[in-house]
Formats: structure tokens, sequence, C-alpha cells
């Protein structure tokens, strides 16, 4: 037995020397600190799904805290009709999600920011769109009234969802340097009645939480993934 065991030492000794316990510790840290990329700041919110065809995960908010990141909150999430698609080559109208890591410009909705709310926050008006016409200069921009070369037929008349676009946060995919015909109106808002068209959407109550909890000091991005594969969270 005293040999086993003395054995046994030298092999975890060893182990500790090679840097394989560290790695195995790796494997169970926070999701953030196994990404690639967190977007720089203390707060991060990620959305994930168990394969690209998936249109349903979870959503989880992280603080930074002392070094560590620690969840914050969780809640359950919905995904694009047709499941998820590398963002990069994302095609508009397709009801995909895009994958990768984006910040998040400013916050709004049709009801009143929750108590507490810091972020820039702007309140939705009949006169409200969001304009997804790829011929408008206007393309993946609030507008407020609609422009002219903005077609209503190309946009989304805010007002009009008045269940998914109570409380929503704006997605910063294709917004700073917009591409056309990649996808307009990306957000993370409340749940609808089924899939999204591309957004990820999650339960009111939990939509009202994440805008109490962030902070924009605190610079927080979302990372949009799936567990593993091409996609996988961890590589943004």
């Amino acid at each position: 037995m005293r040999s086993a065991l003395a054995a046994g030492a030298l092999v975890s000794a060893s182990l500790l020397v090679l840097g394989a316990v560290p790695a195995a510790s790796a494997a169970g840290a926070p999701l953030p600190a196994r990404m690639a990329d967190t977007g720089g700041g203390t707060q991060l919110i990620t959305a994930v799904a168990s394969r690209a065809s998936a249109t349903t995960g979870t959503v989880t908010w992280w603080d930074l805290r002392g070094g560590h990141w620690v969840k914050a909150g969780s809640a359950s999430a919905r995904f694009g009709a047709k499941g998820l698609v590398e963002g990069a080559s994302r095609k508009q109208n397709t009801n995909t999600t895009p994958t990768g890591l984006y910040d998040l410009p400013y916050a709004f909705g049709i009801k009143a920011a929750p108590s507490g709310t810091r972020y820039k926050y702007r309140a939705v008006k009949q006169s409200s769109w969001w304009c997804e016409d790829n011929a408008s200069s206007s393309y993946n921009r609030w507008t407020d009234p609609r422009p002219a070369d903005c077609r209503a037929s190309e946009s989304e008349h805010l007002a009009s969802y008045g269940t998914q676009y109570a409380y929503a946060l704006v997605i910063g995919f294709n917004y700073h340097r917009r591409v056309r015909g990649r996808g307009a109106g990306i957000f993370l808002h409340v749940n609808g009645r089924g899939a999204t068209a591309g957004c990820v959407s999650v339960p009111r109550d939990a939509m009202r939480a994440i805008l109490k909890w962030a902070v924009p000091g605190k610079e927080p991005h979302i990372a949009v993934g799936t567990t593993s594969g091409s996609t996988a969270i961890t590589r943004y």
C-alpha cells in the first residue's frame, strides 16, 4: 500500500510540474474565463445554444469581481427560428441569430425603464422605427420618424411589438461598420410566442433584471455562440 501511495504522490507531483492540474482547473472555470475575449469590461452576457440548429438555450449575465467571473443571473433563452450562424457570414432575412461578441449600444422599450436602470434608455413612440432597408442611409438604425428613403415594408415599427419590445437592448451586430445584406435589428428582448427572427430573447422578468444590472461604465458585452464547434462561444 505504501509503495502505491508513494507512486501516486510522485505522479501527482509530476502533473503539477507539467501543468496538467491547472489545465483541468481551467476546464472547470466559469465560461467567461474560458473565452478568447470578453470585450474588455467587467460585465458580460453569454447566450449559449447546444448546437447551431437549436432555437433555445441559456442566457447568463456575469460580473468580474477581484479578477474572477461571478454569475449574477441566468434565464432560458430563445434564438432564431433557423438557429445560429457565424455573424461574419450571416445573411439578412434568414431567421438566424448571429454568433460573436458584440457591444450593447443602448436600451429601449415601449414600457418605462425599470427602476434602477442606468443604461441609456430610449422610449418607443408611435413614430419610432428600426430601419432595415438596405437601400436606406439609415440602414440598421433607430429612426424617429421613419425617413423617406426607408421603406416601411423593409423595416420594423417598434411600437407594433408590444410584448417583445416592452424592454430591449440593442446588440451591436453589424451596427458600427454596416454591411448591407448582413442583417439589421438584432436585439436582446422579451420573449414572444416562440423562436425569434434572429434576436436573442428571454422572459420578461429576466429582461428587467438585466436592465437593472447593466452598468455602462462597466462596458457590458454580449457573446452569442454554441457549446462547441465552429460557432463555439469560447472562440469569441
